[in-house]
Parts: structure tokens; sequence; C-alpha cells
């Protein structure tokens, strides 16, 4: 087994160098090609014609060692190829006709085609104008006809459109009248409210009920029943109110005039002044001063006002007077810095 792979490799080898060799060898400037073509060495010998004993050192015969000259495998070609011209080729298929006939009016009148003719030139190649060429066509001549359809149309499109109309204003004026007896409804059940609760108002206060009245004194039971629903529904009504203004945003009129500042008071005249004299500068009346009489003495007197602008009550209280609370909480300067310190921001 050994000796049969040996003996195919050997074998495949030997067919794979002859089969490159014969590329290599076929190829133009290769070295084995120009190797192959080399022949032996020639030796020649011959007698010079000239002789004597001065001439080639006095030799009779010499001996000549003929080599062809090296061959450059890298030097390109010294002869181009020339493409020869081809011959002529065979000769054409004759083809076969038939006999000649002789034509008839017929044949030749099928066979004639006729030269086109165009609308926008003429025989000679120009153009042809466009009124000569509306003129030629003959379109003038035709008399244009409008079918009676058109005015069926417009007719039926035109009294369709007023019995539409119509329609919307019927409409619109059932939709008037019913509105107008809605609230003629309206009207009337407020009229005959407002009537009973004047009636009410106007009639004399109920008898005290006796003691054998139970009648009466349910009667009474009925009417206070009836009043205590009717206040808790109105303050059911002004919690609504109220809960709607907060979540709106809006502030309550009491409580905006409560936050407002002093000078919004002063301005739109809400804090109007309890004494009923006439107030007066008390510096007009000190002549004996001159001008220097209406300024304090230092920088640190502060009388430019001689008298409190509210006197009484709770905004006097606030403006002017610190609270109690205030007074004990920032007297003292441990205390101050002990409530500090308390805050979030500052523990560490």
């Amino acid at each position: 087994d050994d000796e049969a792979a040996a003996e195919n490799t050997e074998r495949t080898r030997l067919a794979l160098e002859a089969l490159a060799s014969s590329k290599v060898s076929g190829a133009h400037g290769s070295l084995e090609k120009a190797l192959a073509d080399k022949k032996p060495a020639q030796y020649i010998r011959y007698t010079p014609s000239n002789q004597g004993s001065a001439h080639a050192a006095g030799a009779t015969n010499r001996v000549i060692r003929m080599v062809e000259a090296p061959v450059d495998p890298l030097e390109p070609p010294k002869f181009k190829h020339k493409r020869v011209p081809r011959g002529p080729p065979s000769p054409p298929v004759p083809v076969m006709h038939s006999p000649p006939r002789k034509i008839s009016a017929k044949d030749q009148q099928d066979w004639k085609i006729p030269p086109c003719i165009s609308n926008w030139k003429n025989i000679k190649g120009y153009t042809i104008p466009l009124d000569k060429r509306l003129a030629a066509d003959g379109r003038n001549l035709q008399e244009v006809q409008i079918s009676d359809n058109f005015a069926k149309l417009s007719e039926a499109l035109y009294i369709a459109e007023r019995n539409a109309r119509e329609e919307v204003e019927k409409r619109a004026d059932i939709q008037r009248r019913l509105a107008a007896k809605d609230k003629e409804r309206k009207e009337e059940e407020l009229r005959a409210l407002a009537m009973a609760a004047r009636e009410e108002r106007l009639a004399p206060p109920p008898p005290t009920a006796l003691a054998g009245g139970n009648g009466l004194a349910g009667d009474d039971d009925d009417e206070v029943r009836e009043r205590e629903e009717l206040r808790k529904e109105r303050k059911r009504e002004r919690e609504r109110e109220r809960r709607l203004e907060n979540k709106d945003g809006k502030r309550s009129r009491m409580s905006r005039d409560a936050e407002r500042d002093v000078s919004e008071r002063i301005a739109l005249g809400q804090t109007v002044p309890t004494a009923s004299e006439t107030l007066y500068d008390q510096r007009l009346f000190n002549q004996a001063g001159g001008v220097a009489s209406g300024f304090g003495g230092g920088d640190d007197a502060y009388n430019i006002y001689d008298k409190a602008l509210f006197k009484s009550g709770a905004a006097a209280e606030s403006i002017y007077r610190p609270t109690a609370t205030k007074e004990d909480e920032w007297g003292d300067e441990d205390t101050a810095e002990a409530a500090v310190m308390k805050a979030a921001r500052f523990k560490g």
C-alpha cells in the first residue's frame, strides 16, 4: 500500500512538473526558453593569410571559439506582429426573384401612400399662423347649441335652495317659540314662588297651640324643620362656594382686605379716621422756633409724625407694637441663637 501510494505521488509530481514546464517554456522572454535554444560552442581552426614572424607572434594557425550571444529574457520583442487584412469572403447567396409581371391599376392604387398633411406647416415647411389654421379648420362655421338641460338643472337647484331656506326658517321659528314658552313657564314659577313668599311674610303669626291642639303643633314642627333644612342648604352652598374659591386660587373679599398693606388701605379709602375733630400740624402753631422748629435735634430722634395713624384696634397693635411672644423670643441672645440653630437648614 505504501509503495503504491509513493508511486502515485511520484507520477503525479512528474505530470505536474511537465505541465508547469510546458507553460513556462511557452511564455515569452522566459529564461528556460532562452537557454533551450542555446547551441554548444564551436571551435574553428584557420590559417591567416598574413604569414611572418612579426605577425601574431609567429603563429601559423589559429583556433577561434564561436559562442552565441546571450539573450536578455526581460528584453521586449524586437519585431511586432502586423495584422493582415482578411481576404474576400465567400460570395453572397443569390436571391431568387419571381419573374416580373405587369402591375394592374388596382395594385398600383393599393400601393399608393398618401403624403402627410400637417395642420401646423405647409408644403414648404413654414409654420401656418394660428388664425389661418382656425379659419381653415371650419369650426367657426358650426352653430353652438346649448342644451335645455342646463336651464332645467339651474331651476331645480334654485327650487331646492328655496325649499331648504323655508325649512330652516320654520325650524328656527319653532325653536324660538319653544324657548319663549319655556321662559314664560319659568317666569311664572318664579312669580308664584315670590308671591307665596310674600304672602307667608305678610301673614300674621299662627296662634299659640293649646294643650289639646296636636295638629297645630305638628304644623309648627314641620315649618321649623323646613326652615332648618333651608338654613343647612344655604350653609352647604356657602361652603361649596368657599371651597371652589380656594381651589381656583381666588381669595374671598374679607381675606383680601385683611391681608392688604397700610398704603393700599389708605389708597382704597378703607382706613377712615374715627376722630371727628379737625387735625392740625402742631408745628405750625410754634412760631417762636422759626423754620427749624419742625426738625429734630439729632439724627437718632424719630419724631416725624406727632400722632399714630391707627390709635386703637388690632391694626394698631400689630403695626406699632411687637407681640409678647416675639419680645420674649428675641429678647435674650442665647435663646435666639438656640432657636436659630434648631432650624432644619442649620442642622449638620
